[in-house]
């Protein structure tokens, strides 16, 4: 993505590590041309499929909508997230897959929809778009994906704000962001699947079934998870979430919808996106995940993040290994356990993985002391905490 302005710049790991973006593609580059890499045969069919796609529903009326999801940001700057899509004349913003995705900042949820309809759109790459972030006026560049992830500088105070999207069609959006103040110390990083909502589905079919097939209404909250929070933020109410997950962006409304339903705090979603990327078939959860609190780590540099996720799969040594290598940067990691069947739908045993067991046990041997808090759901981790006197303010 480009910016017509002199932005903040996208900061990365403090050792020179790469950045793993959410959205496709690699963004804008100040490289030649003839520098950058050829893209991976998966990416170049697939962008040549979403070319002539929307050739054929631009002839048909189609017209360039925004979908907007919540960034975040502290004084000075913004990280604005959102998508292009198109979408037929006939189908009212309110109708469109992005519906509600102001839940991410608490607003009131929209009319809920089943997670295949976030899918029957098609993207837009290279769309132009105005954002306005309080009196500054930004102009950026989607992807190729059709996705903006961009730092943008802000004059915003601490809280959450709209910032406005506009297309050169005219087409409107609001992306909330939520400014995080100079003061704030403390903050939270949770996944989603099997540690705020439970899947109990074989790990394969877990992304397919809750982002195509079943209803948000349905989908179950991990028992004590909520509270949790709620408790982690009582005292202050400025500690910011962030909800970081392996989830397609598709499903950011459908989960947003979720979390609010179920009366989770308020917080961006850092999502990925499914499909080919510029160097090969498939994206990497894990990498993703560590990618992105290298990044939290690196452009929020007083916080200290309470890091929660379950033991069913790489939570356990992604987490043990921001404490490694960032034990600056964490407060504290909580690891719901799964149960018996859980494991087994997980990774096929029933208990956790060898590696897992071993990244929390490294975790907890640090010198500096980083509590490893683990727990059968919110309740019984709550109930830690409060022993641990493990108070965010």
């Amino acid at each position: 993505m480009t910016a017509s302005s002199n932005a903040r710049p996208a900061v990365g790991p403090s050792d020179g590590g790469p950045v793993l973006r959410t959205a496709r593609g690699t963004g804008a580059s100040t490289n030649p041309a003839s520098s950058v890499p050829r893209s991976h045969l998966a990416a170049r069919l697939e962008d040549g499929f979403d070319r002539a796609l929307a050739h054929q529903l631009r002839a048909r009326g189609w017209t360039v909508r925004i979908e907007p999801y919540a960034g975040y940001g502290a004084t000075g700057w913004v990280r604005v997230l959102a998508r292009t899509l198109l979408a037929a004349p006939q189908v009212s913003d309110h109708e469109l897959p992005g519906a509600g995705g102001s839940a991410q900042a608490g607003s009131r949820s929209a009319t809920a929809l089943r997670g295949w309809r976030s899918f029957a759109t098609a993207q837009v790459s290279g769309a132009e778009l105005e954002v306005r972030v309080g009196d500054r006026t930004h102009t950026v560049v989607t992807d190729r994906g059709g996705y903006v992830d961009t730092i943008l500088e802000s004059d915003l105070p601490p809280g959450w704000h709209d910032v406005r999207l506009t297309t050169s069609d005219g087409a409107t959006a609001n992306a909330p962001v939520h400014v995080i103040g100079p003061d704030v110390r403390t903050g939270i990083v949770s996944d989603i699947d099997d540690t705020v909502m439970v899947t109990r589905l074989p790990r394969p079919f877990v992304a397919a079934w809750n982002v195509f097939v079943r209803h948000e209404s349905a989908r179950e909250p991990v028992p004590g998870m909520a509270r949790l929070y709620a408790e982690l933020r009582e005292r202050d109410e400025d500690v910011p979430v962030v909800y970081l997950s392996t989830g397609a962006w598709n499903a950011a409304p459908t989960l947003a919808r979720f979390l609010r339903t179920n009366r989770y705090p308020a917080g961006p979603l850092l999502l990925t996106d499914w499909g080919p990327t510029n160097s090969g078939w498939f994206r990497s959860g894990p990498a993703h995940k560590v990618a992105q609190l290298r990044r939290l780590f690196a452009e929020l540099p007083d916080v200290q993040w309470i890091l929660v996720g379950d033991d069913g799969q790489h939570d356990p040594e992604i987490y043990a290994g921001a404490a490694q290598h960032f034990g600056e940067h964490v407060r504290a990691i909580l690891i719901r356990q799964l149960t018996f069947g859980e494991h087994v739908l997980a990774h096929g045993v029933p208990a956790p993985t060898v590696d897992s067991v071993r990244a929390e046990e490294r975790a907890a041997r640090r010198p500096d002391g980083i509590p490893v808090l683990q727990g059968a759901d919110g309740t019984e981790l709550l109930r830690l905490v409060r022993e641990r006197g493990l108070d965010p303010a």
